[in-house]
């Protein structure tokens, strides 16, 4: 280490990296609740269809508001960790979103 540097995390860069996961996974979790509706209504529509896209959708918007509310969070100068219960919700809607998707498909 040079002298004169200090050891320690870039404020600007690493949640700038951060924002931009959040927004490709929330881009990732909208194309699989598109693809579901698609593949629910595509040989016409049935009522497990329409449920299971249904919830598709429920479950990306939940995943959604969690996504905003943290790339929200990074925009400050120190941001904090994410909260255990944030962290266990976005997990919670990414392992509902592909059950909801594959019971559309099959």
């Amino acid at each position: 280490m040079a002298a004169g540097t200090v050891e320690g995390r870039d404020p600007g860069l690493q949640p700038e990296r951060t924002r931009l996961a959040w927004r490709r996974t929330t881009l990732s979790a909208t194309v699989a609740a598109v693809l579901a509706a698609k593949q629910a209504v595509h040989d016409g529509v049935t009522a497990a269809g329409l449920m299971g896209a249904g919830l598709s959708l429920l479950v990306w918007l939940a995943f959604l508001v969690v996504a905003h509310r943290r790339v929200r969070a990074l925009s400050t100068v120190r941001p904090r960790p994410m909260a255990p219960r944030g962290a266990a919700l976005a997990a919670a809607c990414t392992i509902a979103l592909a059950a909801f998707a594959v019971g559309v498909v099959v």
